[in-house]
């Protein structure tokens, strides 16, 4: 009977830790990021993402600077788009509303690195920190 107990207690507390890790948020993403798309679908392609997190959800806007990709981003993408994800420990999941980009990148402080699929085929992608968000409030001269 004890040995029951034992295991049904050592079997839940497992199924518990892997909920935990599964759900845990140990990074923020708030900031502006920027980065290259390398690879042969997106060479040479610098990006930027403008990130707000709340919880374990992230908004914001994506931007593409220069050309390099054909496909299903437009080559002349410098308007910035919506972009969405989800921090679950150090990884960001994201991807914007219409599809054309989506990805998986790992966190390390100020840097995330992964991969990226950009609508013709999955790219390396780094991402460095490079400036906290601005603000519609902040941008505000004072009263």
């Amino acid at each position: 009977m004890w040995a029951f107990v034992a295991t049904a207690f050592v079997l839940g507390s497992c199924a518990q830790q892997d909920w935990i890790d599964r759900t845990l948020v140990t990074e923020d993403v708030t900031g502006s990021w920027y980065g290259r798309i390398s690879g042969s679908a997106g060479t040479g392609r610098e990006v930027v993402f403008d990130l707000e997190q709340r919880a374990s959800i992230v908004k914001g806007n994506v931007r593409f600077i220069g050309g390099g990709v054909t496909g299903g981003l437009s080559a002349n993408r410098s308007q910035p788009g919506p972009i969405e994800g989800t921090v679950t420990g150090d990884v960001f999941r994201f991807r914007d509303p219409q599809g054309n980009l989506a990805g998986e990148l790992k966190i390390s402080g100020d840097e995330m690195t992964g991969q990226a699929d950009i609508g013709i085929g999955t790219s390396p992608l780094i991402l460095r920190r490079v400036a906290p968000p601005v603000s519609q409030e902040s941008s505000q001269p004072p009263r």
